[in-house]
């Protein structure tokens, strides 16, 4: 079992090393507390030596950083919706805080297994839109055991659209490409990609698929940026009647309406 409720990478003002703390959960809804740039932090270089609570050192917080390597979960093919699909949430699902999450797409266009970073490209279909639907509940750490399927595989959580450009459309439009999510209207993401992508789509696939067959037509979905509801402030769990709409830059708008079931 880990000693901590939860925990940061972070590289330090002083040394400009990487460290690792463990932070409280702290907030009312369950959710930890994120420390800002210029916390000081109880930090260790590794984890072994913050499990055991050796070699502490005292560092300001620089900047977050994140894993080594992209973090990986599956959606079922059930969770597939279509675009201008409504999304069925029932009673349960209702009260365990629907979120948001405005994401790039891409589609593998053959059987993958084993590419290389070089290759990845080759294995690309083309690109479209999805919403990483979640129930936030579930990805609390006391509820979800540090696993997410539960909380992202409900059926309908995984809309994609409206259409698939080509990766030599894609690649042509990419300049200044922005991804923008609303909220009934309300913008609550808009970043450019090219500027917040962590891992690229060849990154991405050619881990994934080491040791692992991915079957052709694969969809994956590239990660969310800022500005979901879990994280703003005040929060904001979506509610019935409510419309979701991803925009992306020369792909178009997926847009889907929550429908709570009564």
């Amino acid at each position: 079992m880990s000693n901590f409720d939860a925990l940061v990478k972070f590289t330090a003002k002083e040394d400009g090393q990487e460290y690792f703390a463990a932070i409280t959960v702290t907030e009312p809804n369950g959710y930890p507390v994120v420390p800002k740039t210029g916390s000081l932090l109880d930090a260790y270089h590794t984890l072994e030596e913050l499990k055991s609570g050796s070699n502490s050192n005292k560092v300001t917080v620089d900047k977050l950083t994140m894993t080594n390597y992209p973090t990986l979960w599956n959606k079922p093919a059930r969770a597939l919706a279509n675009p201008d699909e409504d999304i069925p949430v029932n009673e349960f699902c209702a009260t365990s805080l629907l979120d948001y999450e405005g994401e790039l797409v891409f589609v593998t266009s053959r059987e993958a297994k084993n590419v290389t970073r070089a290759e990845a490209a080759s294995y690309i279909l083309g690109y479209t839109i999805g919403n990483d639907l979640s129930f936030r509940m579930f990805q609390l750490e006391k509820n979800s055991g540090g696993q997410y399927f539960f909380a992202k595989g409900f059926d309908k959580f995984a809309p994609l659209g409206p259409v698939l450009i080509s990766q030599k459309q894609y690649e042509a439009t990419a300049k200044g490409r922005r991804l923008t999510t609303r909220v009934n209207g309300q913008v609550v993401q808009d970043v450019e990609l090219a500027k917040d992508m962590i891992f690229s789509p060849e990154q991405i696939l050619s881990h994934m698929s080491q040791g692992t067959t991915i079957p052709a037509s694969t969809a994956i979905m590239m990660g969310t940026p800022a500005g979901v509801g879990a994280f703003r402030s005040p929060k904001y769990f979506l509610r019935d009647g409510d419309k979701v709409e991803v925009e992306v830059s020369s792909i178009g708008v997926l847009s889907n309406v929550v429908r709570f079931e009564k």
